[in-house]
């Protein structure tokens, strides 16, 4: 079956797909890039907004690593949270890697949090998207990832996160 599309006064002939149409090779599958371990500070808490209740995380370091790469996690990154009326957070941590050999790459993990149920761990599943330069590491900035965030308290009291980092294939 073909729709039809009006784009402009150009009409174009679009393949429509039914709901029981199936993909052949379309699947997705993952393919472990590497894990993080990010360190926090206190967070902020400036209160109430119009959105929600909004909660501003300090990134302090860390490190990352992976078959094909390796690292720290440089300060000054943030973790932007917005706590929505149905007790799930909203998070959007944006923050900056430093691979081994020097190169700075971007990172930003979004996803929601929502409380977990009694008795299972807290978990979040989250969309990583990369600025990588180009050359060593732009295979980051070329594929969709995902993200799992658990929270990994240090010996010392320190908070802090793992990210484990999937890229979709």
């Amino acid at each position: 079956m073909v729709g039809k599309l009006l784009l402009g006064a150009v009409l174009i002939a679009v393949p429509s797909v039914s709901s029981g149409a199936t993909l052949r090779g379309q699947t997705p599958t993952v393919e472990f890039a590497f894990s993080e371990l990010v360190t926090l500070a206190k967070d902020i808490a400036p209160g109430a907004t119009p959105y929600g209740n909004r909660n501003i995380v300090p990134i302090t370091g860390g490190s990352f690593e992976g078959p094909d790469i390796r690292g720290q996690i440089m300060p000054g990154g943030w973790d932007w949270q917005l706590r929505r009326a149905d007790g799930c957070s909203d998070l959007r941590a944006d923050y900056m890697l430093k691979t081994d050999d020097g190169v700075i790459i971007n990172i930003v993990n979004q996803g929601s949090l929502c409380a977990p149920k009694p008795g299972e761990p807290l978990t979040a599943r989250t969309l990583v998207r990369f600025e990588a330069p180009i050359g060593k590491y732009d295979w980051l900035s070329r594929h969709a990832f995902v993200g799992t965030l658990e929270l990994a308290p240090q010996p010392d009291g320190t908070p802090a996160v793992r990210i484990g980092v999937w890229m979709v294939k």
